[in-house]
This record gives C-alpha cells, sequence and structure tokens, in this order.
C-alpha cells in the first residue's frame, strides 16, 4: 500500500497530530516534527493543570494546540477535520500515577484505560477520518503473545488491533527511556536503566553486541528523533522496530 505523496518528504504539507505530546517523549516529538517543518498538531488534556504552560511551550514552536476530550465521537470529530497524515499514540501511565487517582476518587488512570483504552480510542477515530493516516505507535521492548506484566500486556492487544486494522502503521519498541530531567523522578527505574547498560556492556565484550543493541537505555530526544524519522519512511509502514533500529 503506497504511503500518501506529500507524507514522503519532510515537510512538504504534512500534518501530524501527537496524542501523549506532554510526556517526557511527546514534547521532544512535537520538537522534533516542527524542526522538520512539520505542520503539527499537540493533543493536551482539557483538564490538564499546565495547559497554559504547555500552550506556551508548543505555541513557541510554531505547533497547534489541541484540547478535545477523550470522548469517541469528540476526538473522531477532530481527526475527521484535521486529516493528518500522520498519528503519533504516546500514551501511557505509570503505576504511581495509578496509585494516585485512585488515591485521590478520580477516574482510572490504570495500563487498562490508558495504554490500552485511550490508544484504541484513538486508533478507532483515526480509522475514521477519511485520510488514512499512518498510525505510529510507542510500544515497548519484550513485547509478545502471553506476557502476564499488564504494562506488556496492553501494548501486545494494541499492536493486534494495529495488524487486524485498515490504516497502515508503524510500531516502535524501545527499551528504557530516561534522563535527568523527567517530571516524575523515577529512582528505581534510573538504578535499573544504569545497572542494564552495565550489564549490556560486559555481555557485549562477550559476543552480545545484539543484546545490548536491543535492550540498551536511550533519551526522550534521541528516541523521538528516531519516531519522527520512521513516521517519514514509506517503506517502514507495516513495520515494528526494535530498540537496535531505533538509534539512527
Amino acid at each position: 500500500m503506497e504511503e500518501p505523496e506529500r507524507a514522503q518528504t519532510e515537510g512538504g504539507g504534512v500534518i501530524a497530530f501527537v496524542a501523549g505530546s506532554t510526556g517526557y517523549t511527546g514534547r521532544e516529538v512535537v520538537r522534533a516534527l516542527r524542526a522538520r517543518g512539520i505542520e503539527t498538531v499537540a493533543h493536551v488534556r482539557p483538564d490538564s493543570t499546565r495547559l497554559a504552560d504547555w500552550r506556551a511551550r508548543f505555541e513557541s514552536l510554531g505547533a497547534r494546540i489541541d484540547t478535545t476530550p477523550w470522548e469517541p465521537a469528540a476526538m473522531a470529530a477532530t481527526l475527521a477535520a484535521l486529516r493528518p497524515d500522520l498519528v503519533f499514540a504516546l500514551l501511557g501511565t505509570t503505576r504511581a500515577r495509578t496509585r494516585r487517582a485512585r488515591t485521590r476518587g478520580g477516574c482510572d488512570e490504570g495500563y487498562e484505560a490508558v495504554d490500552y483504552g485511550l490508544t484504541m480510542l484513538l486508533l478507532r477515530a483515526a480509522e475514521n477520518t477519511g485520510s488514512r493516516p499512518r498510525f505510529v505507535y510507542l510500544s515497548s521492548a519484550g513485547v509478545r503473545e502471553g506476557r502476564g506484566n499488564a504494562y506488556l500486556a496492553a501494548r501486545v492487544r494494541v499492536e493486534g488491533a494495529l495488524r487486524e486494522g485498515a490504516l497502515r502503521y508503524t510500531v516502535a519498541r524501545p527499551s528504557f527511556i530516561t534522563g535527568a530531567d523527567r517530571d516524575e523522578f523515577r529512582a528505581g527505574e534510573r538504578v535499573l536503566s544504569r545497572l542494564v547498560d552495565g550489564v549490556l556492556a560486559v555481555a557485549a565484550l562477550l559476543g552480545g553486541a545484539r543484546l545490548r543493541a536491543r535492550y540498551r537505555s536511550t533519551t526522550n530526544v534521541a528516541l523521538a528523533e528516531s519516531l519522527v524519522r520512521l513516521a517519514l519512511d514509506p517503506a517502514l509502514a507495516g513495520k515494528v522496530v526494535e530498540s537496535e533500529g531505533l538509534r539512527g
């Protein structure tokens, strides 16, 4: 299936819609898209306590802000009006955020509701645009059928829906995404990523170079650049790109 002509070159009238734009990777995807002159619409939850800050940040890059609520009909109407060429699904939550929401008595913000539920809502809305956009999905290393881990299980289901669906898609499976500037300081994750990187460095010296390439950590900036590169490559429509393919 051929890509739309205007999606084959950087800029060139391409419109990108970024869901999860305020996340650690999403904000850098917005920056990377605008650096290429791509018309970018950054979705921000209408109830975000930092809406004004995100508006100022993204508009300074030349991106537009969209605050469509996470409701099927509303999101479908927004995407049908925009007719984007690229839809980035960069949605995800954490165990800590889920616990906080439950403590406050708020809405469900677990993996089933966010990582799977909102991504599927976005996918169904994208399928109804009439423009057949490329759906760029941020998954995870280690995704495979039969995983009991709730985080990975949600991604297994989304990837299955993409394979069975009508849209062109590209799936990215990075390993740890880390850095010193995360909004939520995840000490355990930082320590684990450094430990894993150290073990993988030793493994590479012993002949495990491919293992190291697959599972070593990356930064949000490097990952964002790779996601945009993949999205603009017609040859990667319908492909799953593992961590080693996200490094330039």
